[in-house]
């Protein structure tokens, strides 16, 4: 494939995702970078995320929600939804706990890639439930020292 043309849009778009964890929906990319760029669009935003995915250069996530995510880091690494709030955040597991994907045995074809997400309650959200459960003890827990 041949080399894109440079796009400052484009690399503007690419650092917000680098410098951000909170895997942005292409909504939440637009309004970031339209303080550097008030004059983009949504559709150009859109277009060149995924020219972006396309490149490898940012990873597109498929969460189920109806629309897509987007990561600025590209090393291996998977993904924690929380079924409450919707938040999406980084697992990290140690090189040696990471399966063999790439070489499955029973597999008829070529694994290119795979993407491994974990769903259930964030800490934030696990929190909030107790809270609700036992308003008493969070207050108490918060006072003491």
């Amino acid at each position: 494939m041949a080399a894109r043309k440079y796009s400052r849009q484009r690399e503007c778009i690419k650092q917000d995702l680098v410098g951000r964890y909170d895997h942005p929906t292409a909504e939440m990319v637009y309004e970031s970078v339209r303080k550097k760029y008030s004059n983009i669009s949504l559709g150009t935003v859109y277009r060149n995320l995924t020219l972006l995915a396309e490149d490898g250069e940012i990873l597109r996530l498929n969460c189920g929600e109806g629309f897509d995510r987007f990561d600025g880091n590209t090393n291996p690494h998977y993904h924690f939804l929380c079924r409450k709030c919707g938040r999406v955040t980084d697992v990290m597991i140690p090189e040696a706990g990471h399966p063999d994907f790439m070489h499955m045995e029973g597999c008829r074809g070529r694994i290119d890639g795979y993407m491994v997400y974990f769903y259930g309650i964030c800490e934030d959200c696990l929190e909030a439930e107790q809270e609700e459960e036992n308003p008493q003890k969070a207050v108490d827990s918060r006072i003491s020292v």
